[in-house]
């Protein structure tokens, strides 16, 4: 049965589709005949019980630069869709959790992917505190103090912000490092929010594994190796993608979180793990799709859109 499809993105111009896995998802929707249509979050409205977006009819292209066409825009009553696809990128702010409690709205009739409300109870670096066990030592504070006596305690540490992504603002600082007193000034400024700070792990010279997750179970991954000079391992901040395998710690991990993400709909989920350790579940837009099928993994669209027919 054909679906009528409406995707919450960043607008699709503004993609690279080499590496986009709103694109890859949106294309193999398309080929297995169901309709598209394309709105960005600031086309979404609500007056009274109704949720509405001006969208625009989308077919797509694999063709860099010339990617997309759009129809006309239209205003439409998001009831009437049969999924939405809720794929901005962070940050994750108020205008993004304002987005969720609007989807909210409409969801399950009309199913919105990933749950909206359990996106917005589940931000990447808080929802992964409640498997502590499985993660290097974590600490979520804004008091300098514990952030002075966490680094005292474990030698090197990871800064980064709570509701950061793609790797901004991720620092590495060593023990003898004399900069941590600016540096807790600077993110004072620069957020409201307390920060997340790690125990650093040697591992991840070796790579960051980024693993997906359909309905709770495993279903590809890849390694993403950090530059020689940087720490983060983010692709479009110069990490690169290599071919992997699960080791035995990694499935067990997939195990012990794998009902936790179904019983809370996030159909479509990307984990971290560094070494033995998992250090974020990321539920907002999750990314690697096109890399993993590129190295002879899984595809992974075809598996989530499997998922989301069998609940229609």
């Amino acid at each position: 049965m054909a679906l009528k499809v409406a995707v919450q993105m960043d607008h699709v111009a503004s993609i690279s589709i080499k590496g986009d896995s709103t694109f890859a998802l949106c294309l193999e929707a398309q080929n297995r005949g169901h309709q598209l249509f394309h709105y960005t979050p600031e086309q979404l409205s609500m007056r009274g019980g109704q949720v509405t977006a001006r969208v625009e009819a989308m077919e797509l292209r694999e063709e860099e630069g010339n990617h997309f066409s759009l129809g006309p825009s239209e205003k439409v009553d998001l009831a009437a869709m049969d999924v939405v696809l809720l794929r901005q990128d962070p940050p994750f702010d108020m205008a993004y959790i304002t987005s969720t409690h609007i989807l909210e709205r409409i969801h399950p009739k009309t199913l919105v992917v990933n749950n909206p409300a359990s996106v917005r109870n589940a931000p990447e670096k808080i929802f992964v505190m409640e498997f502590a066990d499985l993660m290097p030592e974590t600490l979520i504070t804004k008091d300098p103090e514990e952030v002075a006596t966490f680094r005292a305690e474990f030698g090197e540490i990871v800064m980064k912000p709570l509701y950061g992504n793609g790797g901004a603002g991720v620092f590495h600082l060593r023990k003898d490092d004399r900069n941590l007193t600016s540096f807790m000034e600077t993110f004072g400024v620069l957020f409201r929010e307390p920060y997340i700070v790690q125990r650093y792990l040697d591992d991840v010279r070796k790579g960051d594994k980024r693993i997906i997750l359909v309905d709770g179970e495993y279903a590809g991954a890849i390694n993403r190796v950090p530059a020689e000079t940087d720490t983060r391992s983010n692709m479009h901040v110069g990490g690169t993608a290599t071919a992997t395998e699960l080791t035995a710690r990694e499935r067990d991990i997939c195990k012990r979180i794998g009902p936790a993400l179904k019983e809370r709909g996030l159909l479509f989920v990307g984990i971290d793990v560094i070494g033995d350790y998992l250090t974020e579940i990321n539920v907002t837009s999750p990314t690697g799709i096109r890399e993993v099928k590129r190295f002879g993994g899984a595809d992974i669209a075809a598996l989530l859109w499997n998922a989301i027919e069998a609940k229609r």
